[in-house]
């Protein structure tokens, strides 16, 4: 018994051992990320509601490709009568390059309360990372797309045709981290097509207060140039959620 004890002693008094394991050891990145949040949400434009919101985020990123996928539900009601619904879904593929990457990419949008009840957004093309570090990051996209969408209806026109169009699709996406624990993220999309014009800023500031979980603050305006009758040109969505990361 006292042999087995020294021999204990030893193994753990030895630096060869403690080599094992060094402090400063960090479990191996993992490619899969994933991203759940929920809370509270405040509409103007051509909503004015207040009620909850939830996001799902998922991202696989290995050494040649990256794929992401988002889906935001937003709910309101009025007691028992809805005043607000509305849901999008962003998937995105990348192949990377030695420089950059190509990317195919699709948006998909269903606003019953919305200028447009139905939005969808197909694009390809070319993006890169302009600025890369610990801290900062920035990448932009730009490339052609085919964007479909329906207009709400009116009393001018109660059966609206739905609106095709070729555009032209550029994004930047910033994202730097302030302190440890807080980073801010900013994304802004503008589509320009023959027909109408959008311009989208996404930003949002995070705060982790508890490993995993992460209190997030975030803006989302949408501009469109041309809108239905008694429709607004500008939407803004700010949301308040409780966030929790899988790593």
């Amino acid at each position: 018994m006292k042999k087995a004890l020294s021999i204990c002693c030893l193994l753990i008094l030895s630096p060869s051992a403690w080599a094992l394991v060094p402090p400063d050891y960090q479990e191996p990145e993992n490619d899969f990320n994933a991203e759940i949040e929920a809370g509270l949400q405040l509409n103007s434009g051509n909503n004015e509601t207040k009620n909850f919101n939830g996001r799902t985020y998922a991202t696989y990123d290995t050494l040649n490709t990256k794929q992401e996928g988002t889906l935001k539900a937003y709910y309101s009601a009025d007691g028992s009568e809805a005043t607000s619904e509305k849901y999008e879904v962003y998937l995105q593929s990348n192949y990377k390059l030695e420089r950059g990457y190509v990317f195919g990419r699709g948006e998909f949008t269903w606003n019953q309360y919305g200028s447009f009840t139905k939005i969808y957004t197909i694009s390809s093309g070319y993006g890169f990372d302009l600025i890369k570090n610990y801290r900062t990051k920035l990448s932009l996209e730009f490339g052609p797309g085919y964007r479909y969408d329906l207009p709400s209806s009116s009393v001018a026109d109660p059966e609206p045709a739905p609106n095709r169009d070729i555009i032209l699709r550029s994004a930047a996406k910033y994202s730097v981290k302030l302190q440890e624990y807080t980073s801010l993220n900013a994304d802004v999309t503008a589509e320009t097509g023959q027909d109408n014009n959008t311009l989208t800023l996404d930003m949002n500031y995070r705060n982790t207060f508890i490993q995993d979980w992460a209190f997030k603050i975030g803006v989302n305006v949408k501009y469109t140039s041309d809108v239905p009758q008694d429709s607004q040109k500008t939407d803004t969505i700010t949301t308040f959620n409780l966030l929790y990361t899988f790593q």
